[in-house]
């Protein structure tokens, strides 16, 4: 099975509504600013996971959004930077993320932290400065920046886990509530060698105690 419909399936376990975004990687062929265009869909999914949360029996001040690595990134993008609609909103409907899950995330695209990979993705090969720092995160936090919980490894050799530790200092510095787990060994994606309500567990109690679990188990 896929991992993001085990991760969904755990949730859902826990009585937590969870939804699998199959975002659009960027692509200069069918988008006009390819760095956009996954931002473009993560906001999608939270404007419409909100304007249908009545219909579908959800808090519609507890949408939250969780990425993994590359897919961090985005998350953090739409958790810092959900004042500008990059999609049609003409029913004006907050694209802000209540809460965000970020799991060993690219974060910044500063030389010596940054996933060459993801920031040649996004970017291409020589982006400008403007947007290296418009795209790294964690110079874009402030105090509406939503609640975070993060978690990594010390010895993740692809992602530095100094993308967590900068996003968090960000985080503290602006009164956002945030809770962060660093843990010693495991490498980049070492969430996906345990079992899922093994390593989620903190994340619930986490969510439990933050108030963003509606059904209480």
């Amino acid at each position: 099975r896929l991992e993001g419909t085990i991760i969904a399936e755990a949730f859902l376990r826990k009585g937590i509504a969870a939804f699998i975004l199959k975002y659009r990687l960027p692509s200069d062929s069918i988008m006009k600013d390819k760095a956009i265009g996954p931002l473009q869909d993560a906001q999608q999914a939270i404007k419409t996971v909100r304007q249908r949360a009545a219909e579908w029996n959800l808090d519609a001040k507890k949408i939250g959004i969780m990425g993994f690595s590359a897919g961090g990134h985005l998350a953090s993008t739409a958790g810092t930077h959900f004042d500008k609609s990059y999609i049609p909103n003409d029913e004006n409907i907050s694209l802000r993320p209540d809460f965000m899950i970020l799991v060993y995330p690219v974060i910044t695209f500063k030389d010596g932290l940054t996933h060459k990979g993801s920031m040649n993705n996004l970017l291409g090969e020589n982006p400008d400065a403007e947007r290296v720092a418009f795209f790294s995160n964690e110079l874009h936090v402030d105090k509406n920046t939503p609640p975070t919980w993060l978690t990594q490894t010390g010895d993740d050799a692809v992602v530095p886990v100094e993308n967590s530790i900068l996003f968090y200092q960000a985080l503290i510095r602006n009164k956002v509530l945030a809770e962060m787990h660093l843990y010693p060994l495991g490498n980049h994606g070492f969430v996906l060698k345990l079992p899922v309500d093994e390593w989620m567990q903190p994340l619930f109690e986490w969510m439990k105690k933050s108030n963003f679990m509606t059904v209480k188990q």
